[in-house]
């Protein structure tokens, strides 16, 4: 799907409503209470915060955001909370009303998007001018919205500034190495078989940031459905273009992609699923890959072996699990 840059329509999310409430309450000397929308938000949050507050992801593995309703108990945990962080793009597009009012009720609620909000270069737009709200898919995109979360917790909790802070420099150094082992491995791959086709639009700042090209079946949020003629156009790409793999998503159905299979084989062409990605949603809670930078070692890594690019069996880390 043809990409283009857009200025960001803030009123949509009533932006300004949302971040100009940083007015904290007082601590009782507890670790305090953060909720964050999706777990690569609740992953850095927890990294910079460490063991001064208590974090809680709403959206777990394997759940789609861009579908998600939130629940009573959503509810409640955010009115709760001390700080609320979510994404800010649209992503949970149906929690949006409750960010507001939970903003203009006083509450510290932040979007860690908001560091590239000003920059119209950076944010992505699909051809209905919804913005893309991927940005974790690029490493240095997310860096940035470490920033951001550095910033709120030092605004809310100001006598621990130094611990943010110095947690903040550490984790950006590791996920600077993750963001250079991300271009060396797409780079290995052969350009003719430098394409990503999967099951939805979730990778055009994965694309942009690392050269790879992106194809997805369904467009950037699942809502979209894929038409027949979406298949059969797909279909003929891999043909043409002789691509060994296309990959499944951890949390959409993997129906389109195997239709893919079908409509290749039957042109003579053997394409294989190269894997399974993590793409609106990390893998399970406890393991390498229920991390952040699990996730996106796992789907770099997945990606280069898949396409006949050069990466080490277990990551980045060595932390892979063997089934990955």
């Amino acid at each position: 799907m043809k990409r283009r840059t857009a200025t960001l329509s803030l009123s949509l999310l009533g932006f300004a409503l949302l971040t100009g409430c940083n007015d904290a309450p007082e601590s009782d000397g507890g670790p305090y209470r953060v909720v964050a929308t999706v777990g690569m938000i609740a992953d850095i949050v927890r990294e910079i915060a460490g063991p001064l507050a208590e974090v809680d992801g709403l959206i777990g593995e394997g759940v789609d955001p861009h579908l998600y309703k939130p629940t009573a108990a959503d509810v409640k945990a955010m009115q709760a909370a001390d700080l609320v962080f979510y994404n800010g793009l649209l992503l949970e597009g149906k929690m949006t009303d409750i960010l507001v009012k939970l903003a203009s009720s006083g509450k510290p609620v932040h979007a860690v998007t908001e560091g590239i909000a000003g920059d119209a270069g950076y944010v992505l737009s699909g051809e209905d001018d919804h913005h893309d709200p991927h940005v974790w898919m690029d490493v240095k995109g997310w860096i940035a919205a470490t920033r951001v979360v550095e910033e709120a917790l030092v605004a809310y909790d100001a006598p621990n500034a130094a611990a943010y802070q110095a947690n903040a420099a550490t984790y950006r150094a590791r996920l600077e190495t993750l963001d250079q082992y991300a271009k060396t491995s797409i780079a290995s791959i052969p350009e003719a078989q430098r394409v990503l086709v999967t099951a939805h639009d979730a990778f055009q700042y994965l694309s942009r940031a690392y050269g790879i090209e992106v194809r997805g079946i369904q467009g950037m949020s699942t809502e979209s459905e894929a038409g027949v003629k979406d298949i059969e156009t797909l279909v003929s790409f891999l043909v043409e273009r002789k691509i060994p793999a296309v990959f499944v998503e951890s949390s959409i159905s993997d129906k389109n992609v195997r239709a893919l299979l079908e409509g290749t084989a039957a042109k003579g062409h053997n394409v294989v699923i190269g894997g399974e990605l993590y793409s609106d949603a990390m893998g399970a809670t406890g393991t390498y890959e229920g991390t952040y930078l699990g996730m996106i070692d796992h789907n770099i890594t997945t990606i280069t072996r898949a396409l006949g690019g050069t990466a080490p069996e277990k990551g980045l880390n060595g932390m892979l699990s063997p089934a990955h």
